[in-house]
């Protein structure tokens, strides 16, 4: 039988991934650090003013841990440079057990696989581009990790592929201003002891339909109630969704590799009523909008690995496009589209020079002082690694 094999977290990329006859005993350990990071200059040109700042603000380590051939624990610390401030992060920290080659439970706090941008690319060295796309991240419109249990694998399917992941988090928290009147109706990610006994459930599943694995297209889903339990927006529900695609393809008369990714973003709060003070005139008013808020990226990548020249094909060509949309009559209304470019110096296949300029254009948002449009433009030299 064709040995399946599946793609579950980073540590199988170091430890490998494949059940055979032959486990090691489970007594055998292995312990492994990677991680990455990157420094760079960043320089940004706005109505208002510029800025020109060196940069040195990720640094982050990712142990491995695993125990025979069938558990596996993986945990990244993230330490990163906020406002003269040293802040440190848990990305994640889960433990693993590969029940077969076709599924593996996983438990803790956990990348997400909505969509596949936070769980695959996000990484400074992995990343194309020295920035994530608009509304991806940690303060973006959809989650990036959660704390629960997940269920994932792949299987075959005549010459084609299917991968999966069904999981339960303890679900995000919707804003009601209490502490930031502006941002109502937001929802909170970073929700590490749940509001509600509502536990959000997902999961993603993925098509590979060429045998070579070159093109994947996703779909992703996640929803819970977000209110918090007792209070008037108890049953308050999100619903989230996301359609990625990846396409990898050798092409001979261009001399190289182009590499397409895209991927979209929807987010949907049902209704709810919100109070917001005015601290100035001691008064208060309640308002309701449509919530719904939508973010998403493409990118095209080209590098000529088969020119004979070995400057040349260390080379790599890159353009992305993104755009992040949010509810029209929140406090937190935005419109915003960036166009960047880039050019990249790969020394090593992980340690990379990327300089990159993006365009911006940008209608209100929540710092935003008028609705006008804004122009910005943004200059970054960044140099990653990851080992």
């Amino acid at each position: 039988m064709k040995k399946i094999i599946i793609v579950l977290s980073i540590s199988m990329l170091f430890f490998g991934n494949s059940i055979t006859a032959q486990d090691s005993k489970t007594g055998k350990t292995q312990f492994m650090v990677r991680g990455y990071g990157h420094a760079g200059l960043d320089y940004l040109k706005t109505e208002s003013g510029t800025s020109l700042s060196y940069v040195g603000s990720s640094f982050a380590p990712i142990f491995l841990f695993k125990q025979g051939d069938r558990f596996i624990f993986e945990t990244e610390l993230e330490f990163v440079l906020q406002k003269n401030q040293l802040e440190i992060g848990l990305e994640y920290a889960n433990l693993g057990y590969i029940i077969n080659k076709y599924v593996m439970v996983r438990a803790g706090k956990f990348l997400l696989p909505f969509g596949t941008f936070m769980e695959r690319l996000h990484p400074a060295w992995i990343n194309r581009l020295s920035t994530k796309p608009l509304g991806f991240g940690h303060d973006g419109i959809a989650p990036a990790s959660g704390i629960g249990i997940e269920l994932r694998g792949a299987a075959p399917i005549g010459g084609s592929t299917i991968n999966y992941s069904v999981y339960s988090t303890n679900g995000p928290q919707l804003k009601i201003g209490d502490d930031e009147p502006d941002e109502v109706g937001m929802l909170n990610f970073d929700n590490y002891i749940d509001n509600n006994n509502n536990k959000a459930i997902g999961g993603r599943i993925g098509f590979l339909p060429f045998f070579n694995s070159s093109m994947e297209v996703g779909v992703s889903y996640y929803t819970g109630k977000v209110g918090d339990k007792g209070s008037e927006y108890e049953d308050v529900k999100a619903s989230l969704w996301a359609f990625d695609f990846s396409y990898v393809k050798q092409v001979s008369p261009l001399k190289g590799i182009l590499d397409i990714k895209a991927q979209y973003n929807l987010n949907n709060v049902s209704d709810a009523y919100y109070t917001v003070n005015n601290d100035a005139r001691d008064t208060s008013a309640v308002y309701t909008f449509t919530n719904s808020s939508n973010a998403y990226y493409a990118q095209l990548t080209y590098r000529p690995l088969m020119v004979g020249n070995a400057f040349l094909k260390n080379l790599e060509l890159i353009g992305r496009y993104s755009q992040l949309n949010t509810p029209e009559g929140s406090l937190w209304e935005s419109d915003i589209n960036e166009a960047t470019i880039g050019l990249n110096y790969w020394i090593t296949w992980r340690q990379v020079v990327k300089v990159n300029y993006s365009f911006i254009n940008s209608r209100g948002g929540h710092d935003a002082e008028d609705a006008s449009l804004q122009k910005s433009n943004a200059f970054f030299v960044h140099w990653a690694i990851g080992f």
